[in-house]
């Protein structure tokens, strides 16, 4: 079984449609008001590690582990000094004995990788420079929703930098079998050697994935447009020029008029409202932008269910196991 969830490269499509199936039953139930039979955390304390500010991620990882049964266990930037005041490893070895599992929203994700492969507990990676799997998941999970449950075949148009946010979307998109597409200036798009993996997957699933400097171009057969900040965290000295480079690639009323009819809309949030979106498109009947940041609630859920669900406590000084 999947030990962490660092990047969504490490789930087949099976496994990834199995995390879906169970965040859309999950969600179901919590809707009907269906008491689980037992709570798969209950008795265990989950870690969360934030380096960076949070909003969604905090709030849904909170809420989500205490309707699992568990316990928050709430870790502000200022409190570990991670690879400063203590190296990663000793954090992890110290952590692993105390807890049943860490949820990391970091700046590195060297630092999460070398973290899950020294820790024996199930590593969930909440955001990180490179990857976003949840947010992804979400998306997954709001096209099933507004879709009639069929994902294979889609088409999903990206506009904007070829970030963390992307890269996950891509790789989600090439392992179902959903066809994507990202329009973004020159020198800001998904990094060759993460898009060969991507082309790879995509091979098997019979996914179509393409780039292109056009959005007019990238948006004409999508089900899904869907965008993300210009400049993210950690590039706010870049944020000017950025602006100047993006500004051909903003989401407004023009650009979804080559859309198809009934297509939807989504952004990851926080959103630069006025800047890579318009108000208009945000708030307009075909946004699935809070449908998705509440399906982060249920996905994420789903995966704290597969990998800490099932998971064996032990006893003091020694390691923990999956069964």
């Amino acid at each position: 079984m999947q030990k962490d969830l660092l990047t969504l490269f490490e789930f087949d499509r099976a496994g990834i449609e199995g995390l879906l199936t169970l965040a859309a039953r999950l969600k179901a139930d919590l809707k009907a008001g269906r008491a689980m039979k037992k709570k798969p955390l209950e008795g265990k304390v989950i870690a969360m590690l934030f380096e960076k500010p949070s909003l969604r991620t905090r709030v849904t990882f909170e809420t989500g582990i205490l309707q699992l049964g568990g316990h928050p266990c709430y870790l502000p930037p200022d409190s570990i000094g991670i690879g400063k005041r203590e190296s990663v490893e000793d954090v992890a070895r110290n952590l692993e004995r105390w807890v049943n599992g860490l949820v990391a929203r970091v700046f590195s994700q060297a630092m999460l990788e070398r973290f899950a492969s020294v820790a024996s507990i199930p590593v969930i990676n909440a955001l990180s420079d490179e990857h976003h799997p949840c947010q992804a998941l979400a998306t997954g999970l709001t096209l099933k929703e507004h879709r009639g449950g069929k994902l294979k075949g889609l088409t999903v148009a990206y506009i904007g930098d070829g970030n963390n946010v992307a890269v996950s979307l891509f790789i989600l998109c090439a392992k179902l079998g959903i066809n994507a597409t990202i329009a973004c200036p020159e020198g800001y798009d998904i990094q060759k050697p993460v898009m060969e993996k991507i082309l790879a997957d995509a091979k098997k699933s019979g996914a179509v994935i393409r780039a292109t400097r056009e959005p007019a171009e990238a948006v004409k057969k999508a089900d899904l447009v869907y965008t993300d900040v210009w400049a993210s965290m950690g590039q706010e000295t870049e944020a000017d020029e950025r602006k100047k480079i993006f500004a051909p690639y903003q989401v407004n009323t023009d650009l979804m008029r080559h859309t198809p009819k009934g297509c939807l809309v989504s952004h990851c949030l926080p959103a630069h409202r006025g800047e890579e979106v318009t108000s208009e498109v945000l708030d307009a009947p075909n946004s699935v932008i809070f449908d998705e940041a509440e399906n982060r609630l249920h996905v994420q859920k789903a995966v704290m269910v597969k990998l800490m669900g099932k998971q064996t406590k032990r006893l003091s000084g020694t390691r923990r196991t999956s069964i």
